[in-house]
């Protein structure tokens, strides 16, 4: 009877553990604001989607903290990275939205970005996407497809915020990889402030837009005709939403050409990534990231979303960080052709791609 007695309490012991694990977490949420930093400005993509997102994470996290969604542009929302790696409480109260071109700045041997990209604790991707680039007015040479950029007699002036955007990386692919008469313009806070600037005249296009954000934020602009999709991204597949903008893909030269490409435009698979700083304990890790994927599967968020014609479509902690591992694991000689086609020169032996 004795032993029988023993096993029976080692079994509620055991059987209580994850619900002791659970009320702990619960605890330490229960009643703290949870910050996540946005790395660009108000009202662009990144903004509106994250914010929607912030609106519902709060019931699916263990003792429900306040949630506050906080802006901090700068340096192709690098200023976000660093700050989450280096600087934020690695206690699960500060997180990191910024983007996929950023996380890989170590592999193109930028020595302003001070962080390991698979160090992290990614929590996963809001959204699985594909990018584009959009023109204003035709740039005032009737500029509707591809074609009609690589034949413009005057230089396109795309709008960016910094070199590690992929406002100005994918705009510079145009210009490296087929000659297109293109120049970026830097210093703007996001694709809104882009877009703003196209409005006014003081440049003519513009990258980095997701077909998210042309569905959403930007989704007026194009229903008018002012704003133009004229080229896409996607390695695998045309998107309709994108109407008869010229597929890049359908331009290359060859097979290896398709391998370095790849690794500037599969990037798109984490469109808008999610971070934690490392040395997060685990258990709130596997908290947070569990309450994420919930989050976006709660109707009322999908239901929030599209009432901005914004539809999430995420990838997993799991999953974001295996695709991050996959992309540092590149051989050099691609890493060295992606980076020239981008803008970047790597003179020196490349720096670790953890």
């Amino acid at each position: 009877m004795r032993n029988i007695s023993m096993i029976a309490v080692a079994a509620a012991l055991v059987a209580s553990a994850p619900a002791a694990q659970a009320d702990a977490i619960a605890d330490y949420f229960k009643g703290k604001n949870l910050t996540i930093l946005i790395g660009y400005g108000a009202g662009g993509g990144y903004d509106t989607t994250t914010r929607i997102f912030a609106r519902h994470f709060s019931k699916h996290l263990p003792g429900n903290p306040t949630i506050v969604p906080q802006n901090m542009p700068g340096a192709g929302s690098m200023k976000v990275a660093n700050f989450v790696y280096n600087a934020a409480p690695k206690n699960g109260l500060t997180l990191g939205v910024f983007a996929s071109s950023t996380a890989l700045e170590p592999l193109f041997g930028n020595v302003k970005a001070k962080f390991e990209t698979t160090k992290f604790n990614w929590l996963g991707s809001l959204h699985q996407d594909t990018a584009s680039c959009t023109v204003w007015k035709g740039a005032g040479q009737n500029i509707g497809t591809l074609d009609d950029l690589l034949k413009a007699k005057k230089t396109v002036l795309f709008g960016s915020t910094s070199p590690a955007a992929i406002t100005s990386q994918h705009a510079l692919v145009l210009k490296n990889y087929l000659n297109a008469p293109v120049k970026v313009i830097y210093g703007y806070k996001g694709t809104k402030a882009v877009s703003l600037a196209m409005q006014n005249g003081e440049v003519h296009a513009s990258c980095g837009m997701f077909e998210s954000s042309v569905k959403g934020a930007f989704s007026q602009l194009v229903s008018s005709g002012d704003l133009k999709v004229f080229v896409q991204f996607g390695p695998d597949r045309a998107v309709p939403f994108f109407g008869n903008a010229t597929r890049l893909y359908s331009k290359l030269k060859s097979e290896e050409d398709r391998s370095v490409l790849d690794l500037i435009f599969r990037q798109t698979q984490l469109a808008r990534p999610m971070a934690a700083p490392p040395g997060v304990p685990a258990d709130r890790i596997a908290a947070l990231r569990k309450a994420f994927m919930a989050t976006l599967s709660d109707p009322a968020l999908i239901a929030d979303a599209a009432k901005r014609k914004i539809e999430f479509n995420p990838l997993s902690g799991d999953e974001a960080s295996a695709l991050f591992a996959k992309f540092a694991a590149t051989p050099e000689p691609l890493v060295r052709k992606a980076a020239a086609l981008i803008g970047k020169k790597i003179s020196a032996p490349m720096r670790s791609r953890g």
